[in-house]
């Protein structure tokens, strides 16, 4: 006699995962971030992008319309990445001249540690900064950037510490240019003079020289 059959198990159905947006998005952008730097807006190609994301043209298109969108979401990220780490600092617990040196300091480590937002300004200066002016979200984030300097100056004049006849945007265009320019320039600037500008005592020289010239030209004359 035949053992009866065992009842058949039920299966539950395989649990599928839903997709998250917002996380698909934030992956397409950090590679789009790499592409945009390394080849600029007309030499990066979507396809790439989507293979690298494992996503496809259409999911790009869909989220950011075109190629010039998803360029103007890589450079909007890119800003609001380093104004969110900068209101990090807590700049008003400070003194006045701590508070410029710490923001200094800032403004160097996060352009010599990031070479793609150097890029992405660089070739968004190639097209006049036309895609920038489209964007309020990166207008708005540096209004805060000049905020932040206009209180630290006039605490320092309220302190008698800082000289007058200096606007919170004439510091926010010493503090960029000489940082912007130790990254932009040092492939150039290191092959003209041959020197090494990437070693840590290069670094460190160029970074202390750099905090002591912002200071210089705020703080009054003893």
């Amino acid at each position: 006699m035949s053992a009866a059959p065992m009842p058949a198990r039920s299966r539950k159905p395989a649990r599928t995962r839903s997709p998250n947006p917002e996380a698909t998005k934030q992956d397409i952008i950090a590679v789009a971030t790499r592409e945009f730097a390394q080849n600029g807006l007309s030499g990066a190609r979507v396809d790439e992008i989507a293979a690298k994301t494992g996503s496809s043209k259409r999911m790009i298109y869909y989220y950011f319309g075109d190629k010039e969108g998803l360029y103007l979401a890589v450079l909007e990220e890119a800003y609001k990445k380093v104004r969110t780490d900068e209101a990090q600092l807590d700049l008003e617990h400070l003194p006045p001249a701590e508070a410029l040196r710490r923001l200094v300091e800032f403004t160097f480590d996060h352009h010599h540690a990031s070479e793609g937002f150097i890029r992405l300004v660089m070739i968004e200066n190639i097209h006049h900064g036309d895609y920038l002016a489209r964007s309020k979200i990166i207008q708005d984030l540096n209004v805060s950037a000049i905020g932040e300097l206009e209180r630290i100056y006039r605490r320092g004049l309220a302190e008698g510490i800082f000289r007058r006849g200096l606007t919170a945007i004439d510091l926010h265009w010493q503090i960029s240019a000489l940082c912007f320019f130790n990254v932009s320039n040092r492939a150039t600037f290191s092959q003209i003079f041959r020197v090494d500008l990437t070693s840590k005592k290069a670094v460190a020289a160029l970074r202390g020289q750099v905090v002591d010239m912002v200071l210089r030209n705020v703080l009054k004359a003893p």
